[in-house]
């Protein structure tokens, strides 16, 4: 049961949040692009940006203090290969104009035909990393 239930109450809130940003603020709610947005602090938007990415921390600490098996096994890969994933991470969505969560869960909800076309993008990029680094590398240590 709470195999589906955490994933799916995730899933909800996550919708709930998109849905209620563009309701009372008109934003999308693409992640890469709030976080970008807290950078350069002289627009006027920063609390409620802060404030979504603060909810979005504390519900990561708050989840890891409550449940801490629901992350599943440490991941040890090492300094060198976080630092190249953050990277790889940061030039997709600047190259991709959003993340997984700006196209992926806003995105073609609204039917945008640029975001079905990124999110398959990053899927397969996805499976294309996990084969390599699995099967080709032999696990990243």
């Amino acid at each position: 049961m709470n195999m589906f239930l955490l994933p799916l109450l995730g899933g909800v809130l996550l919708g709930a949040g998109a849905a209620l940003l563009l309701l009372f603020n008109g934003r999308i709610a693409g992640i890469s692009g709030i976080t970008a947005g807290l950078l350069t602090p002289s627009k006027a938007d920063t609390a409620w940006r802060a404030a979504f990415v603060g909810g979005l921390a504390v519900g990561g600490v708050l989840l890891a203090l409550v449940r801490p098996e629901s992350f599943g096994p440490p991941v040890i890969s090492g300094i060198g290969a976080t630092l190249a994933a953050g990277l790889l991470v940061g030039f997709g969505t600047r190259l991709g104009s959003g993340c997984t969560s700006g196209h992926g869960v806003c995105g073609l909800a609204r039917g945008a035909r640029r975001s079905l076309v990124a999110t398959l993008t990053f899927m397969a990029a996805g499976a294309l990393t996990v084969f390599v680094t699995r099967h080709v590398l032999g696990g990243v240590s």
